[in-house]
């Protein structure tokens, strides 16, 4: 058993953190659900709900940038070796990378579709791209390549998590647990 790493987030970052992996999940399976509809009110609220939970992803995410940015960021625990500290810093680096990339490239494709992006139904967003028919399509795949990638890399993350919970009995899993600060560890 390895030594358990007691440092946490700060408060502000685990609650950012699980905000926004609800709202991915949630845009997530929306997203999915959208493309099996036919062309009704239900699927033109789903895809107002969609987007506005897309440009919230956006909102949060420069918030939690800034929250990372003033907070102090728990070291990685020692037994692992710099590949995987590198390969870890990687992995955050992507998940960052694709949440700002999965909604601007659904903002880019609704702009080229000449559809507006309308945030929780009462601001409406520049559009940013001209309208164009063979652009949306293209940026219509580059979406749902983004989001399968973003997708895929989550499921990663969490794997990884659960590995260091369940296998390495590292205390990783507890820095990003809500509530107190009591030991998750048995």
């Amino acid at each position: 058993m390895k030594p358990a790493n007691n440092a946490r987030y700060a408060a502000p970052m685990v609650l950012l953190h699980w905000l926004m992996a609800i709202l991915i999940v949630t845009a997530f399976a929306v997203g999915l659900k959208i493309w099996s509809l036919p062309l009704s009110p239900l699927r033109l609220k789903l895809i107002l709900g969609h987007k506005s939970a897309g440009i919230a992803v956006l909102l949060l995410l420069a918030l939690r940038v800034i929250v990372r940015l003033a907070s102090h960021v728990p070291p990685l625990p020692a037994h692992m070796s710099p590949i995987e500290q590198r390969l870890a810093h990687l992995g955050h680096l992507a998940l960052y990378v694709l949440m700002l990339a999965v909604p601007l490239s659904g903002w880019a494709m609704s702009s080229a579709y000449g559809i507006p992006v309308v945030f929780l139904g009462v601001l409406h967003l520049p559009e940013w791209i001209a309208s164009d028919p063979t652009l949306a399509e293209q940026l219509r795949w580059l979406h749902r390549g983004l989001n399968l990638l973003l997708a895929l890399t989550i499921v990663g993350h969490a794997f990884f998590a659960l590995k260091h919970h369940f296998f390495d009995h590292d205390g990783m899993l507890n820095r990003m647990r809500l509530g107190g600060s009591r030991s998750m560890e048995k």
